[in-house]
């Protein structure tokens, strides 16, 4: 299993020393069976106040901190070890009752909680993956939507805050991950599958990756959870293409995705003291 050294430095600049209040973290990588943290330390200048943690229902680590003291620069960085073992996912996986879909939720299975009522066009594409007697071979209607986007989208990236709403990914044929994340999760709920939005980061093999000096390697990403009976969740990034987990750290897992934004808080000030923020990520493979 490769361990993987993530360093996320976000620094806001201000022309003048400015307030700030609460902000909220969401940096730390989940506990989960397949990636377990090794190390995590946090460095905030200038030091807060107080910086608590707690973790919220879906177990996603949250850090809050409050600040006294007034400066010109804010800057975050967060510095993790994490243990990563690559879970693929196979048809042989998926439990011989849910091989076919629609297939009957036993009574243990996550509730279907879309992030909104599918729009018609998103309603009438995932139909599309049906047959004409509204069935599909679970595992082919699942990597076929990933897989699809990934070959018929564009995928760029997009500096707008928010989230394009599924339809118009669909029209525009283009998005960032977070949107192509989205675009799936709607149309999977539309057809009764449990699916959720994942943020966290993405492991880019580099040339790199022994300079520790170099932010480069990686990059904050956002990809798709389904729960199949089976394997249970499993991770689709439509983005890529890839199915499973390989090479993807999870930070936070939502039925919202306004819930996982990395991190997000005020400052008080002038509205012209703003002069930029900017994010360096770097995921680097090391030894054990």
């Amino acid at each position: 299993m490769p361990i993987f050294v993530i360093r996320h430095v976000t620094t806001y600049r201000y022309r003048q020393p400015v307030a700030f209040g609460e902000h909220r973290m969401m940096l730390r990588p989940r506990d989960d069976g397949d990636q377990i943290v090794l190390d995590t330390d946090i460095a905030i200048e200038p030091a807060p106040r107080r910086l608590s943690w707690t973790r919220d229902d879906l177990g996603n680590h949250v850090a809050t901190a409050e600040f006294d003291d007034r400066a010109a620069e804010l800057r975050f960085e967060s510095t993790i070890r994490l243990d990563h073992a690559a879970m693929n996912f196979a048809a042989r996986d998926i439990a011989d009752d849910a091989r076919v879909f629609p297939f009957a939720r036993a009574a243990d299975h996550p509730p279907v909680v879309p992030p909104a009522p599918a729009h018609p066009r998103v309603r009438a594409w995932a139909e599309g993956f049906l047959r004409a007697d509204g069935t599909a071979d679970t595992y082919d209607l699942l990597v076929g939507m990933t897989h699809a986007i990934k070959s018929r989208f564009k995928h760029g990236a997009r500096h707008q805050h928010g989230i394009q709403a599924p339809e118009q990914t669909l029209k525009l044929a283009s998005g960032s991950c977070r949107d192509h994340a989205l675009l799936m999760i709607s149309a999977l709920s539309h057809l009764g599958f449990a699916a959720r939005f994942v943020s966290g980061y993405l492991y880019l093999p580099s040339d790199d990756d022994g300079d520790e000096a170099v932010l480069d390697g990686g990059n904050t990403h956002a990809w798709a959870q389904v729960y199949v009976p089976g394997p249970g969740w499993v991770d689709f990034d439509p983005a890529s293409g890839t199915v499973g987990n390989g090479n993807l750290v999870r930070v936070a897992v939502v039925n919202d995705p306004r819930h996982a934004i990395p991190l997000q808080g005020s400052w008080f000030g002038r509205s012209t003291d703003h002069i930029a923020m900017k994010v360096a990520v770097r995921v680097a493979a090391a030894s054990a």
